[in-house]
């Protein structure tokens, strides 16, 4: 893999559906497909169980492909509580299992998966899943919805996270310099 070549684990959050989807890429490089999937867990189980296996099944990605980043859809405010509350709890174990082994990690929001993916931050599921299919050169859409979107963050990371780390590397090396004038 040439240095500017990523591999990027999306993960799209969700207790009973976690897509999750690994890209190959880098700015201005063609991206490939690795692999593609969803985690089940059964509305059944109780809780800590479910969290339990999401956390397992998540090792299990990260042991066998050894991504460079994780990219995580940031949850946002939902009507139903329920479901944020899932999302946010699935989305915090994918966080840890990556975090435990050192793999850093950006979110990214809805809205700027759907811009960097499609071109509009307002674009519908099927706009986003057609797309993902076109820039990974597939024949088919991955189904569920959930791989999709899983693949869509990893994409939108590729184009968008070297970016945004050098944004902030020059921020930082700002405020350090700063800091040092101060102190002067």
């Amino acid at each position: 893999m040439s240095h500017s070549q990523r591999l990027v684990l999306g993960i799209d959050p969700g207790l009973t559906r976690c897509g999750v989807g690994l890209v190959k890429g880098g700015i201005g490089q063609p991206l490939s497909l690795v692999d593609v999937g969803v985690i089940l867990t059964s509305a059944d189980l109780p809780l800590e169980q479910r969290l339990l296996l999401l956390e397992s099944e998540l090792e299990s990605w990260m042991q066998l492909h050894s991504p460079d980043v994780v990219a995580v859809e940031r949850v946002f405010a939902q009507h139903n509580v329920r479901t944020v509350m899932g999302t946010g709890q699935a989305a915090g174990i994918a966080l840890l299992v990556a975090a435990r082994r050192g793999i850093p990690v950006m979110m990214h929001t809805p809205s700027e998966v759907k811009a960097a993916v499609t071109g509009s931050g307002r674009a519908n599921k099927a706009q986003v899943a057609e797309m993902v299919k076109r820039l990974l050169n597939l024949e088919v859409i991955p189904k569920p919805v959930d791989s999709t979107d899983a693949l869509a963050l990893a994409i939108c990371h590729i184009w968008r996270g070297g970016g945004n780390s050098k944004i902030e590397g020059a921020l930082a090396a700002e405020k350090k310099r700063l800091a040092k004038l101060v102190k002067r």
